[in-house]
């Protein structure tokens, strides 16, 4: 069965940090491209970073870019997204997701992924 579990999110202070796990089950991660996502109360679900299958190229959102590092380890089949300087507008379910993408590159465009796990609750507030 194939599978991803998020793990690491919880509540944290504006200015600070968490590391976000996508860990893989029943299939491995070689093959796929990853990508993080996130969705917050009432809105539309938009992608925050994503890294491709050899771990070369990434791409992040404007809201990421300087704060949000995306990286993987593809011998442990997990990728991770460590957050850094993180606002209130950041409080979302962060999803990680796996697209069997063939062209060296990576899209955070969440229609274009196949496999998605339940999500991770991020919680940035005072």
């Amino acid at each position: 069965q194939l599978q991803l579990v998020e793990s690491g999110g919880g509540l944290v202070q504006p200015g600070g940090s968490l590391r976000l796990s996508c860990a893989a089950s029943g299939f491995s991660l070689d093959n796929y491209a990853i990508g993080w996502f996130r969705q917050a109360p009432g809105k539309e679900r938009e992608g925050v970073s994503c890294i491709s299958r050899s771990g070369r190229r990434t791409k992040d959102a404007d809201s990421a870019k300087g704060r949000f590092t995306i990286s993987r380890d593809n011998a442990k089949n997990t990728v991770f997204l460590q957050m850094n300087s993180l606002k209130p507008e950041d409080t979302a379910v962060y999803y990680c997701a796996a697209d069997l993408n063939w062209t060296g590159s990576c899209t955070t465009d969440y229609h274009e992924y196949d496999y998605w796990g339940q999500g991770t609750q991020v919680t940035v507030s005072s």
